[in-house]
Parts: structure tokens; sequence; C-alpha cells
């Protein structure tokens, strides 16, 4: 492929073409889930300008690879010819987020998102995941889509949040505990329901 035009006019009265060929309204949830995933894709790249960590530069590279396909699966409906995510992409996702708990504790409270730099974006990127995740799961509701799409957004989000506390451990910056329960503080609450609301703060409140 060789782009030698940036524009085409062929926008301007509010749509696009999808792989195939066919014209959708630039508010397709076609179009909104691979905008999304494209989104993120670009805020993966501010993390990664001046990240010196050497490990997370080289996994978030190849992310900003692999969200190249996810784009292209999202972009084509099913039966057109395109690079499909497929159940390794995932597992490659799973195996690092092993491989980075083991270097953290295990929360029993929300996090405020925040600490330095790289971690805040990581959690910024962590909840565009999300949303992306959300979009797909919209597209999915109309039109037939790869579920492997849908379960690598999963895992990433997942894994942009363990590498935010992972970016923030590496620097020493301690995590600030949210405190936002007057009844948690009377009552303490139960280990149970705190393990759960810090699962639904990494997973945006979306479930897994």
């Amino acid at each position: 492929m060789r782009i030698t035009r940036v524009y085409t006019k062929s926008g301007d009265a509010g749509e696009t073409s999808l792989v195939d060929g066919s014209r959708v309204s630039k508010a397709d949830p076609r179009v909104a889930a691979y905008g999304d995933v494209d989104e993120l894709n670009s805020l993966l790249g501010i993390v990664r300008v001046g990240l010196a960590d050497q490990q997370l530069n080289d996994a978030l590279g190849k992310i900003q690879n692999e969200l190249f396909i996810v784009g292209a699966d999202l972009a084509s409906p099913l039966g057109v010819q395109v690079p499909r995510v497929a159940e390794g992409h995932s597992a490659g996702l799973e195996q690092l987020i092993d491989l980075l708990l083991e270097e953290l504790e295990p929360l029993r409270e929300f996090i405020l998102p925040g600490g330095t730099q790289l971690g805040a974006t990581l959690h910024l990127a962590r909840t565009v995941a999300r949303r992306a995740e959300r979009s797909v799961v919209a597209l999915a509701a109309q039109s037939g889509i790869n579920e492997h799409a849908l379960i690598y957004l999963n895992r990433l989000s997942d894994l942009l949040f363990v590498m935010a506390r992972v970016a923030n451990e590496r620097s020493g910056v301690k995590e600030e505990g949210a405190d936002f329960s007057e009844r948690g503080k009377k009552d303490g609450g139960t280990e149970g329901q705190r393990d759960r609301g810090t699962e639904r703060q990494r997973d945006g409140d979306t479930g897994r």
C-alpha cells in the first residue's frame, strides 16, 4: 500500500468506506469501534515518548502493531480476507500480565489513577481500552465480529492497569488509596468488598 494523498474529499458527506468497499456513516458502530482502537494506539504512542523502561517500551511497541490488526479486523465484515486477531495475541498479553504481577503486592482497595507521568498516562490508556471494548460490544450487538478482537481489548486493559502499577513501583512512587466512602470508614467494609472494588477499578466497571 502506498498513500499518495492525505485528503480524498470522499468523506465530506459524513460517510467512509470499509475494507470491502461498502459505504457507511462515520457514526456507524463499526467506525466508532475501530476509531476508538486508533485513539488508543495514538495514546500508547504518547506513553512511549521518552520511555526509558526497555521492557515496557518493547511491549507497547508490539501492542501498537497488534492494534493495527485489531483495527483492520473491526473495519472488515466477517468474510472479508484481512489479518484477524487470534487467540495467540491475547495469550501473549496474559503471559506478560502474569510476569509483571510478580513485582506487585495484591491490591485490597481502590487506588487513585496517577503516580508518575508514565503511570498516570497508562491509567488513562487503560480507560480508553475499556471504551474501545464497549464500542466493540455495541458493534457485536448488530453485526458479526471476530470474538478474539473483543477478548484482546479486554486483556489489554488489564495489562495496561498492571503496567501503570509497575511503572509507579519501579519509580518508587507509592500508590495512593482512594478515600470516598464514609460508610466504609464507619464499618470497615469486608475483604471481599474491597477485592471486588479493585477488580471493578481495573475493569473500568465493565466487568471482566
